[in-house]
């Protein structure tokens, strides 16, 4: 997408929503010629009809007794409530107050909610809605798992895209291939562009029936801290559209968290210390200390990480000046917490490409499987690097170049972590299991 198209589109977005025309996000409006608009503003003639968009579940700490709602309006709505209800049961269990997250950036408005829900009871199935005076959307789907249940989990590389349409094709066919997944997670640069509006809402075009249902873990990207001329900036928009939990910190709050969900403990990092250190430090000193109180605080049987940046560095074809080793940003400096806290499985993105590396333990491959598992997860998007990287010593598998999309699946028991690579057309690439000694 040329940067003339990308103006234009935003200029467009901006005169539809000053004159009330766009019910939808504008990439939508723009794609599909207006019919969509069209239709959503037909259904919101219906009285009693509450619309929202971009309606998504975030995890909250513990997935089994809470939940994180968050939502658009075209202008702004007083009164809201969320209602749920037990599945099946026609009376409401509970109302929780909604909370104004209105935020601007890109020079528009987001008209933006949200609610906390507490009190869930692990292993029940709910329904939740929106209500405004006497109009109400949907009810939708939430599970609050229990502590020891098995589990599928989804999980996204990098859907950074100059255009958006094939991060939604592969989104939308990994969903329809496993609407039994519980939860999913997308492993940063979700936007080419962090502070453009338009490629936010077609990022959340490709998990649009997904994050209604299910609860999203959302990793933060470099690009996440892109400004429209480039220059890096704080991460205000992500931060803005996901309201994750609080790690505690004053000056670093929600740039990296953790949650539970069933028997696994994963902990989030936020691996954009070179971009956010031109504005404030100690982002890597303040994660670690938190870490290890984190997981003391935490007993869970498998703890998993997921990071944006890797932890290897690659040689590059054309550039005889790069070795192999380790990253010295981010390998050197998590690995050896990797080892010392036992984290089973480390999973990374960045690169654009998709290695399993195996398990590594003080920088080594050791022949009884010690260390973490190290997934570098691949690409969603269509920015990709064709024959870019030359193999590493420590990677087991790769997908043949050039590399097209892919996405993971994680099956989760009390035995064992399963991970598999898939192609969009659901073709497997590669699966290994993480079992305890």
């Amino acid at each position: 997408m040329t940067k003339n198209k990308i103006m234009n589109r935003r200029r467009f977005i901006k005169m539809a929503a000053a004159t009330g025309v766009l019910a939808l996000g504008g990439a939508a409006l723009w794609k599909f010629g207006g019919l969509g608009a069209l239709r959503d503003t037909a259904l919101r003639q219906f009285p009693g009809t509450l619309y929202v968009e971009r309606l998504r579940q975030l995890v909250a700490a513990d997935a089994g007794r809470g939940r994180v709602l968050m939502w658009e309006v075209a202008s702004p709505i007083d009164q809201q409530m969320v209602e749920v209800r037990v599945q099946g049961a026609e009376e409401v269990m509970r109302r929780y107050a909604v909370t104004d997250e209105r935020f601007t950036d890109d020079d528009i408005e987001v008209c933006q909610y949200a609610t906390e829900l507490d009190r869930l009871m692990p292993g029940t199935r709910y329904q939740y809605r929106i209500t405004a005076g006497g109009a109400a959307t949907d009810w939708q789907e939430l599970y609050a798992p229990t502590g020891s249940e098995s589990y599928k989990m989804l999980i996204f590389p990098d859907s950074q895209s100059s255009d958006y349409a094939d991060w939604k094709q592969l989104a939308h066919l990994a969903w329809a291939r496993n609407t039994d997944a519980q939860l999913f997670a997308c492993m940063g640069d979700l936007v080419d562009n962090g502070e453009d509006r338009l490629q936010w809402t077609e990022f959340f075009g490709g998990i649009k029936e997904m994050q209604r249902s299910i609860p999203m873990a959302p990793v933060m990207g470099n690009h996440e801290t892109y400004n429209l001329d480039w220059k890096v900036r704080l991460p205000e928009a992500y931060l803005s559209y996901f309201k994750t939990p609080s790690n505690g910190s004053k000056v670093f709050d929600r740039y990296y968290y953790s949650f539970d969900y069933g028997d696994v403990h994963y902990i989030v990092l936020c691996t954009q210390q070179k971009e956010i250190d031109a504005f404030k430090s100690g982002l890597v000193a303040e994660q670690m200390a938190w870490m290890r109180r984190d997981l003391k605080a935490h007993r869970k049987r498998w703890n998993v990480v997921l990071m944006h940046k890797d932890v290897l560095q690659y040689r590059i074809n054309g550039r005889p000046e790069r070795t192999e080793g380790i990253d010295e940003d981010n390998g050197r400096v998590w690995m050896p917490v990797f080892d010392e806290l036992a984290i089973d499985v480390v999973f990374t993105a960045h690169l654009h490409t998709y290695r399993n590396r195996g398990h590594i333990y003080h920088f080594a491959k050791t022949p009884d499987k010690k260390g973490p598992l190290y997934i570098l997860t691949g690409v969603a998007g269509n920015v990709r690097y064709p024959n870019l990287w030359i193999d590493h010593a420590f990677d087991e598998v790769t997908l043949p170049q050039p590399e097209t999309d892919n996405y993971l699946t994680m099956e989760v028991t009390r035995d064992a972590l399963e991970i598999a690579c898939f192609l969009p057309d659901g073709t497997e690439m590669d699966r290994v299991r993480v079992t305890k000694k």
